[in-house]
């Protein structure tokens, strides 16, 4: 009736999931539903009034109040958990959630499903991995279709079949059952809802189903499928084979078939009218719920560092045991992380043995499946911090950040949040070479969702990091390991209590002349410009950003005002560093304060390499700093 834009069937497929929602307990087992899953969420608790109102984007719409597209579920009350778009994500976040069910002592059982296509994605077998290693009560549910979008099953996977293809871990129960047949599928079911209650372990439920529509309401499968094909998949429709089973078996008549599907289309009808009456959104409320708008209760600064002298790596490692003494609910994992090693950085330290295996412990070496599955333990109220070992490999987990961490609080509308903190070592000047010296910062600040700490010293590192630890958002937490033993970075430590607040920059040298913007490992290399420059009777101010997202705008332009002449340092590449952003901001809000071009110093646009030699023509150091102020305190 083309009252909305988008619509994707999953007609075909409902005995199957229809099936796994009954053999499920309501209210008390988790669900991570795919687009297909429309029989699967009105048996687990979304309503039609629910579906209706997210097809229609209504303002009261439980699933994502009008921000997602139709057919992406979630119902808080339900413990179905928003669904995104990408393909194969929720594995990990299932595990996640399985994870924290297994830690609390409850016989909860997690569903996850999705199409055999997207089985061909890595997180799908890195989430078989984890849950089969750990013997968690996950059920992957796989409603083979035969077809991703156009691509027959043929060209997806070598075995042909994803039952084949699953063989080989251990603890994993295999399903094959015709997934059109209602009675065979909730046999299926409950046999993996029952084991994985017992601890058994997870299991994986290949259902062979139909897809009797295209893709979504933009596709035509005509062009890729014969009508001969599509006549015998009517034939397998699981609604028309139900209704001829229990009119066989006698507790369904053809005239009672009749009029319940009268009265379920009148219903619709009469849905739909009353929904269609209700408001949309208001346009205002688009930029809300992209952080927590919850009361910051935090106590900020109410201390002032007077400790030990302490070095920034065991600042933060201080910073990691103080708050999960504080909070039995924090849990640490990673790469190595665990003792005897406590991480290549020796940041977790002591941690496993203070604390245990089950809250300190070791991932497998996959820094996707590390950020999934801490998101589906942060959606069940743990706080995850935990570690990416080297900012150069956070690529394989981008998907998990930009399209689920950052974005699960905007797209349920505030139902659901991931409050999850990765800290990750960042930063050159160590002859790391290409994969062992990457600034990772200017492209994680183009992130809505995703708050952004990047600390220059020992005790701004535990004051965020607490913070961090107690924030109610994800945060990326970003330690330059150059800095992580440098005696200029060691600050006498704070106490348990302090906490520094995100946004809120410091000036850690007074000047009258011209301003320094900077962050991280360039601090140590702006104050030596500005000592340098002081001889010549330039007088230069030096601002620590501390924070990039949110970063302080209102303390900078403070100092442009006065100084009139700015430069931005940081290591990142000058082509789209954070840089820009600051020098965007500086001349668009105090153009008629400057008394010359904003200008900015950073690494040249190339990678990093290893040559002692030639690593130094790439990164910035002090020389170009002193340079740069000195041409722009000319000016």
């Amino acid at each position: 009736q083309g009252k909305s834009f988008f619509h994707i069937a999953g007609a075909g497929h409902e005995a199957a999931q229809i099936a796994a929602a009954r053999s499920m307990t309501k209210g008390k087992d988790w669900a991570y539903p795919y687009y297909r899953d429309l029989a699967f969420v009105l048996s687990f608790g979304e309503t039609p009034h629910d579906i209706i109102s997210c097809f229609l984007a209504r303002e009261g719409d439980p699933n994502s109040g009008g921000r997602q597209m139709p057919a992406h579920y979630g119902k808080k009350e339900a413990r179905i958990v928003s669904q995104s778009s990408p393909t194969g994500t929720q594995y990990l976040q299932a595990v996640g959630t399985a994870l924290g069910a297994v830690k609390d002592g409850l016989d909860e059982v997690v569903y996850v499903s999705s199409g055999e296509g997207t089985t061909s994605q890595g997180d799908f077998h890195e989430a078989l991995n984890w849950a089969s290693r750990e013997k968690l009560p996950v059920i992957f549910c796989i409603e083979d279709n035969k077809y991703a979008i156009s691509v027959p099953v043929s060209q997806q996977m070598a075995h042909g079949s994803v039952y084949d293809m699953v063989g080989g871990y251990s603890n994993l129960a295999r399903f094959k059952v015709d997934g059109t047949d209602f009675f065979a599928s909730y046999k299926v079911f409950s046999e993996a809802v029952d084991r994985a209650r017992k601890g058994e372990g997870p299991s994986v439920v290949v259902a062979d189903v139909v897809r009797l529509f295209p893709h979504s309401s933009s596709d035509d499968q005509r062009k890729y499928r014969s009508e001969g094909e599509l006549e015998q998949d009517q034939l397998r429709d699981p609604l028309v084979r139900l209704e001829q089973s229990l009119v066989s078996l006698g507790v369904l008549n053809e005239s009672a078939s009749s009029e319940m599907r009268a009265s379920v289309k009148h219903e619709i009808d009469q849905l739909t009218d009353e929904v269609e009456k209700l408001p949309m959104a208001e346009a205002s409320t688009a930029l809300r719920f992209l952080y927590s708008e919850a009361p910051d209760l935090n106590a900020y600064e109410a201390t002032v560092p007077n400790g030990k002298k302490v070095v920034l790596v065991d600042a933060i490692n201080h910073a990691l045991k103080e708050e999960m003494e504080r909070n039995p609910r924090m849990l640490i994992f990673g790469e190595d992380v665990a003792d005897p090693k406590g991480g290549v950085f020796t940041a977790t330290k002591g941690l496993t043995t203070m604390f245990g295996q089950d809250r300190c412990f070791n991932s497998p070496l996959a820094e996707s499946s590390i950020v999934g599955t801490a998101i589906g333990l942060a959606l069940r109220g743990f706080k995850p911090v935990v570690e990416i070992q080297f900012g150069d490999y956070i690529w394989t987990a981008m998907m998990q950040i930009r399209n689920e961490l950052a974005t699960m609080r905007y797209r349920s509308n505030n139902a659901w949040a991931a409050p999850v903190v990765l800290r990750v070592p960042v930063g050159g000047y160590i002859h790391g070479a290409l994969y062992h010296s990457q600034s990772i910062d200017g492209i994680f600040a183009h992130i809505p969702g995703l708050k952004i700490a990047y600390p220059s010293n020992a005790a701004d590192a535990k004051g965020l990091l607490k913070t961090s630890c107690r924030l109610d958002d994800p945060v990326l937490f970003l330690e330059h390991k150059g800095l992580y033993r440098q005696g200029y970075s060691a600050t006498p430590e704070p106490d348990q209590d302090y906490l520094l607040p995100f946004g809120k920059a410091k000036t850690i040298r007074a000047g009258s002349d011209l301003t320094i913007i900077t962050w991280g490992a360039l601090v140590q290399k702006s104050l030596e410009a500005a000592r340098v420059l002081g001889k010549e009777d330039v007088s230069v101010e030096v601002i620590d950003l501390r924070t990039l997202v949110p970063w302080d705008a209102e303390t900078v332009l403070e100092s442009v005002r006065k100084t009139g002449k700015v430069l931005v340092v940081h290591e990142d590449s000058i082509t789209g560093g954070f840089g820009a952003e600051i020098a965007s901001r500086v001349v668009s809000d105090a153009f008629e304060f400057l008394d010359a071009p904003v200008q900015r110093v950073g690494a040249k646009d190339c990678h990093v390499p290893y040559s002692w030699v030639l690593e130094p023509e790439v990164l910035p150091h002090d020389r170009d700093v002193v340079a740069a102020a000195r041409r722009l305190a000319e000016y």
